[in-house]
């Protein structure tokens, strides 16, 4: 019999029986916080020249994950995944359950853990580990992504066990997708879905489990390969348009800063250490503080009457403003939002909502900055 690529299991048996001989090499996840110290460090966030809007907006989405996720549209080599990818650094640790792949809090492990045994109560054994930020490659399949039967044990030992995919590595941190745009449309829905509701349920192959899948999705792409559909688009919480720096000063900055750190990534790391603690540090209060910050009546107001006037289809708009507002307020340190709030981050959670006429001869950013100068700030 063969197993449709070329390899009978009588092979595939056998095979297995040889290598059973062998003593096996194991790598235990345990290790792999120390492994990956022996790599080189990220690129400081704190450290890319510019792009403030992307910045700033994955830092809201870290105070705040119901925000939506980030969606991040701009020329290549601009420093998306540069930006994305050095979080992990710049984030405090989190606490993780040992050998739970599902990256559970110890001290409140999630109710639907299928390997915590339903949670509800404090786990001793625990690691300290930074907080995850996955990447999912371009060719990725449902399976890879959600998880499936796992294929392995039920050859050799008989029995249906779920192998988790990359949502479960994700959980308490962030997905991020180069070239989502690319990506086929089903799994960015299904990414989508995932991310709202922090739940991923897979049923398929005679399983039916559900896990916790709590993180913020982070895509980004060049629109000169393509678009996402509007009602994609539309489930981002934030979009950060990012353009081409063109002032010499910043650009030389640019070079200086790359140079350094290809020369040396450590000590370009412990450079910048002080500028990431003291934007740690800030992120972590925020955080402590956001359940404190009063969305008051007047920001309520002026992110409403900013989607009526620009005629944005249904409410995600001002509900995003309004969660984006207070995130913006913890940020800053204050206890309360403000009708400016929504006049800053108006262009980032607005841009990819508007509808889009064909005899509009001004950019959409410029009819958002009208629309703020005209309600908010005149």
């Amino acid at each position: 019999m063969n197993n449709g690529h070329g390899l009978s299991f009588k092979r595939l048996f056998s095979r297995q029986s040889e290598a059973a001989d062998e003593e096996p090499i194991l790598l235990p996840r345990e290790a792999a916080p120390a492994a990956r110290r022996q790599e080189k460090p990220a690129f400081p966030f704190t450290a890319v020249v510019g792009q403030e809007e992307l910045k700033l907006a994955l830092q809201l989405c870290v105070i705040d994950p119901t925000i939506g996720g980030v969606l991040v549209m701009g020329h290549r080599g601009t420093a998306k995944s540069t930006a994305v990818r050095s979080l992990a650094a710049l984030l405090p640790r989190l606490d993780r359950v040992a050998n739970c792949p599902y990256n559970c809090d110890p001290e409140a492990p999630s109710p639907l853990c299928p390997h915590c045994g339903g949670g509800g109560t404090a786990v001793t054994h625990k690691l300290t580990d930074l907080v995850p930020v996955v990447d999912l490659p371009l060719g990725a399949t449902e399976d890879r992504v959600a998880g499936s039967l796992d294929v392995e044990r039920a050859l050799v030992e008989g029995v249906q066990a779920f192998a988790p995919g990359l949502l479960a590595r994700a959980n308490r941190g962030f997905l991020y997708i180069d070239e989502v745009n690319l990506l086929e449309d089903h799994l960015v829905d299904l990414l989508l879905d995932v991310a709202a509701s922090g739940v991923n349920l897979v049923e398929r192959e005679g399983i039916s489990i559900k896990h916790p899948a709590k993180f913020v999705l982070v895509g980004s792409g060049n629109p000169e390969e393509g678009d996402l559909r509007p009602q994609l688009l539309d489930r981002f919480g934030l979009h950060a348009r990012i353009t081409t720096i063109v002032d010499i000063e910043p650009r030389v900055e640019i070079v200086r800063r790359r140079r350094a750190y290809d020369a040396d990534p450590e000590a370009f790391a412990a450079e910048w250490e002080p500028e990431q603690e003291k934007l740690r540090n800030q992120l972590l209060q925020a955080q402590q503080n956001h359940a404190k910050v009063d969305l008051t009546d007047d920001t309520i107001a002026a992110a409403a009457g900013l989607c009526v006037a620009l005629e944005v289809d249904g409410h995600r708009g001002e509900l995003t403003l309004c969660r984006a507002a207070v995130a913006l307020a913890a940020l800053n340190g204050r206890t309360h939002t403000t009708p400016q709030d929504v006049a800053q981050i108006a262009t980032l959670a607005l841009l990819h909502r508007l509808r889009k006429d064909p005899l509009e001869n001004v950019g959409d950013d410029i009819r958002i900055r009208r629309a703020v100068a005209e309600l908010i700030t005149a």
